[in-house]
């Protein structure tokens, strides 16, 4: 088997139902656990209000990690742990106990029924941009940031 090299992805994690901040937490844990992922950074977690969405605020992250697993193998590794969370998918932009979003994969641009990365709302949501700003300032520009202002979000303190 073909050994491939370590690619750098970022994963937004998301959650309103239930317990948002254990569920965050647990998925940070279960996604480090994951054979040919190391995680490298993680932001801390952001409430926003929902958008295009409905419910109760949402408590967000990002994380950075390496791995050598596929975009699609990424993506199904993070929809079953979603799966063990109890993740529902009734409909579109539903509250939710969990969502994982790849939104950057290394320097690929993958367009696909069931992936498209970059993200592509990532640029428009505060409540990715400040916890991407966070842990990969490189990536955020003042512009971006100027852009979300007025998208309220709140650091919460561990």
């Amino acid at each position: 088997m073909l050994e491939r090299s370590p690619v750098v992805a970022t994963v937004g994690l998301g959650a309103n139902l239930g317990n948002p901040q254990a569920a965050l937490a647990g998925a940070m844990a279960s996604i480090a656990a994951l054979e040919g992922v190391r995680l490298v950074a993680q932001s801390a977690l952001y409430r926003s209000a929902p958008i295009d969405s409905s419910g109760p605020d949402y408590v967000n992250a990002v994380v950075q990690l390496q791995t050598n697993l596929s975009a699609p193998e990424l993506l199904a590794e993070l929809q079953t742990i979603e799966l063990g969370a109890g993740r529902e998918r009734p409909y579109r932009n539903a509250p939710r106990t969990l969502d994982l979003d790849i939104l950057l994969f290394g320097d690929a641009s993958i367009q696909s029924p069931s992936l498209t990365v970059p993200h592509p709302r990532m640029w428009q949501r505060a409540f990715v941009l400040l916890p991407l700003a966070e842990i990969a300032p490189a990536l955020v520009s003042t512009a971006l940031l100027d852009s979300v202002k007025d998208q309220a979000l709140v650091r919460l303190v561990p």
